[in-house]
């Protein structure tokens, strides 16, 4: 049986609070969840604006063209080591906003350098080289999310 004080004290702390929802569970099986946005409202989707048919430019009868040989793969980023991200977080390339980045591409990097910051939940955690040699590519997009794994630098070792 639920105690109905219990779930309008639960509503009014709720209320007070900038917590958005509540789930309650009880070892015999009872669950109460308390939200102060409606899952249904959550879930509307939105109209899309209409969209203007486009007029498309009639066809243009092209000449054959040769094909071109496939452009083989630059050296320099095959035989680079990769540096991921450890972490699911932010990419920053500069220790402060407007600073110069810890790195640019072509510049000399030694093992344990700083190569960038990733923040993951309010910690600001740096990333260092994997190894010494030169920056061929930098991967993270400042201020831009970052997945485990994904590729933050390419640097071919010396």
């Amino acid at each position: 049986m639920i105690d109905l004080r219990y779930v309008k004290k639960l509503l009014e702390m709720l209320d007070e609070s900038t917590v958005d929802s509540l789930e309650i569970s009880s070892e015999k099986g009872m669950r109460i969840r308390l939200s102060k946005s409606s899952p249904a409202r959550a879930l509307m989707p939105m109209a899309a604006a209409p969209v203007a048919p486009v007029a498309l430019p009639a066809p243009v009868a092209a000449a054959p063209v040769a094909a071109a040989p496939a452009a083989p793969a630059e050296p320099a980023k095959s035989s680079a080591i990769e540096v991921k991200s450890p972490m699911v977080g932010t990419f920053y390339g500069a220790p402060e906003p407007g600073a110069a980045p810890y790195v640019a591409v072509g510049q000399t990097v030694k093992q344990g350098q700083v190569l960038c910051i990733i923040e993951a939940m309010k910690i600001m955690n740096e990333i260092e080289s994997e190894v010494s040699g030169t920056v061929v590519e930098v991967c993270g997009q400042d201020a831009h999310p970052v997945e485990f794994g994904q590729v933050l630098f390419r640097v071919r070792p010396n």
